[in-house]
């Protein structure tokens, strides 16, 4: 049971507090004065740095499914502070990592869709990564996985960013041919089970590798940077994590039919051909409980490799003084909004599992203060007692891991290619597309975002107060590919096709 946002630090949380503090003040004296930028401290905590692909409040921390079994995420949030509110800066595996990865914008680098790697654009070639700037305060970085976008950096040049890779992130077996007709034939969307061992799954050989690592006792400080391919399409797993959530008790989400009558046209175009299925697909084939289904196995399943993890962790005696955070890079629909994937800017896309865990943060405790992905850069500089990087556009969390009710000077923001933004408030949700269409939900009394406010000028003022937080948008940067919607004189055009006016909107995705 999670204590109240107003939880009191129990007397040994306390003492650790203040010693954490201590160090931490001194750390950063010594590195603005006499430390060299590459000297260890002993001082200096470990990081274990888990991100999950795809996954969205479908946790038992968020408790956004009724019937998810996640124990070991349980654990960790248990002994952490989960961050109820949190948002990915856009909803999309490539441009939501590399803001992350390096602190900035989207609407800052212009990267907005699944290309291009940002250090092949000149103003942000040098940018400092997050474990860049690790490695200059002494720390051993580590990586396996998927942390940057898949191919991500090249190969050429990774050591670049990380000290020691392990294995890429990947599907591992599949079946012989796909268990899904599904109406756009990509290999990647599937869903279901078929006879195989965990052992021989993505996931399970960078889970390995990570054990692995920790049982040789990594040189401290490290960072060490986890990242899990599942729940990401093709949705595998073994049947034992199916046998979790049989058929016929499976709860599915809340979903209204006519949800989208009230909202724009243009909130179309985000998603305009994609190869995920349409909720009328999933209807006609009877597809919504087993693709829900097996998006559970395989939380429950990636649930079962971050608690490899942790235990190899624990067992190794760097807990107490190892930073855990856990996050996913967006959200997914699963039928609401009658689609499936990313995409939008809504909560079911932009929110978040963001847990923190370890030396200086509070314990069972929650805060539902807006918090950002991008956050997640100076919140590490603060907790490891580092030199302030001022090129970050994030806020750090800290105040909020010492006291939930810490006062947030902003709400999450997050954008869908340019001119497309969602601004995220603790009771409310905004939403403005680049052809300046609108739409607001009450998120306290309308969670599923089901009735469109906007148009209502009794909210003009709330309107307001959240459209000045959106940031001008910089150009797709050059390169942009995948995934990409433009807005000019009146025309939108998505993939390099313009969108006709009138064009029906696509109910079964055909092309991607």
């Amino acid at each position: 049971m999670k204590q109240n946002p107003t939880v009191k630090l129990t007397l040994l949380t306390s003492v650790r507090l203040f010693i954490f503090t201590s160090l931490a003040g001194i750390g950063l004296s010594l590195n603005a004065s006499a430390q060299s930028p590459t000297s260890k401290s002993s001082s200096q905590p470990n990081i274990l740095f888990i991100a999950i692909d795809d996954l969205n409040d479908w946790v038992g921390p968020l408790r956004g499914h009724p019937q998810v079994q996640t124990p070991h995420m349980d654990k960790l949030a248990d002994r952490g502070m989960t961050f109820t509110n949190a948002h990915c800066q856009s909803p999309l595996c490539n441009s939501s990592r590399t803001s992350l990865m390096t602190g900035l914008r989207p609407t800052t680098t212009g990267i907005y869709g699944l290309a291009p790697w940002f250090r092949q654009l000149e103003e942000f070639k040098d940018v400092v990564s997050l474990p860049q700037y690790l490695k200059k305060q002494g720390y051993h970085t580590y990586t396996a996985g998927k942390i940057y976008h898949g191919g991500y950096p090249p190969r050429a040049t990774r050591d670049e960013e990380y000290d020691h890779w392990g294995p890429p992130a990947g599907v591992g077996v599949k079946p012989e041919k796909k268990l899904v007709n599904t109406p756009a034939p990509h290999p990647l969307v599937d869903w279901g089970t078929f006879p195989h061992r965990d052992e021989d799954k993505g996931d399970w050989q960078v889970a390995s590798w990570a054990v692995d690592q920790l049982n040789a006792k990594p040189d401290g400080p490290f960072f060490m940077s986890v990242g899990f391919f599942l729940p990401h399409v093709p949705c595998y797993a073994t049947q034992k994590w199916f046998d979790l959530y049989p058929l016929d008790t499976l709860q599915l989400p809340p979903i209204l039919l006519g949800d989208r009558e009230d909202t724009p046209r243009f909130s179309w175009y985000l998603h305009w051909k994609l190869p995920e299925p349409r909720l009328d697909f999933l209807l006609e084939d009877r597809q919504l409980k087993p693709i829900v289904q097996s998006y559970l196995a395989c939380v429950s399943f990636v649930d079962s490799q971050v608690g490899r993890v942790l235990d190899a962790l624990e067992q190794n005696g760097y807990q107490d003084n190892t930073i855990v955070v856990l996050w996913s890079d967006h959200g997914w629909h699963l039928g609401e909004k009658r689609i499936t994937g990313k995409n939008t800017l809504w909560d079911r896309s932009t929110r978040v599992p963001l847990i923190f865990a370890g030396p200086g943060i509070l314990t069972d405790a929650e805060c539902n203060r807006p918090a950002e992905l991008l956050d997640l850069y100076p919140t590490l500089i603060d907790l490891v007692g580092a030199p302030t990087n001022c090129n970050l556009e994030g806020i750090s969390l800290a105040p909020q891991l010492k006291d939930p009710n810490a006062p947030r000077e902003r709400p999450a923001i997050t954008v869908h290619n340019h001119d497309n933004h969602g601004v995220r408030s603790e009771r409310w949700r905004y939403i403005r597309y680049a052809d300046g269409s609108e739409e607001l939900y009450d998120m306290q009394n309308d969670p599923n975002e089901w009735t469109n406010l906007a148009s209502d000028p009794k909210y003009a003022d709330i309107i307001a107060e959240h459209a000045k937080w959106i940031p001008e948008s910089a150009a797709p940067a050059p390169g942009s590919r995948h995934r990409i919607l433009t807005y000019k004189n009146g025309v939108a055009n998505w993939q390099e096709e313009d969108i006709l006016e009138g064009e029906e909107i696509p109910e079964l995705d055909l092309s991607f």
